[in-house]
């Protein structure tokens, strides 16, 4: 996998807003924010994308969603709701080659998902 500016982020080479990090995750700010909470999960470990994924990354990636749902507790946004987010490849919208999910939150979301 190409360098990227999530591995960057991961070796602490550029700045973020780190709100969750252990051995396996690393969660941060967006800085282009789309809602109030934004914050992206990614993992460690460089997988580009579900599509590239191998089977021995279901686990990390299931964490992914645990640590997205306890980050959504600890911003008070788990009650009235959120939305998780996975884009894959060029026309699901991915613009990092890094697996990332999308956690938006701290406002009524709508779908508005529609081809460019």
């Amino acid at each position: 996998m190409q360098d990227n500016i999530f591995l960057k982020i991961i070796r602490k080479e550029i700045p973020a807003d780190i709100v969750y990090e252990d051995a396996e995750l690393l969660a941060f700010r967006d800085i282009h924010p789309l809602a109030p909470v934004h914050i992206l999960v990614i993992p460690k470990k460089p997988i580009e994308s579900i599509t590239t994924m191998e089977p021995e990354d279901a686990l990390i990636v299931g964490k992914m969603f645990l640590v997205a749902r306890d980050i959504a507790r600890d911003l008070n946004i788990s009650e009235k709701g959120y939305k998780l987010l996975i884009r894959v490849g060029h026309d699901g919208g991915q613009e990092v080659p890094h697996l990332h999910l999308h956690l938006l939150g701290g406002a009524r979301l709508t779908e508005n998902i529609h081809p460019i």
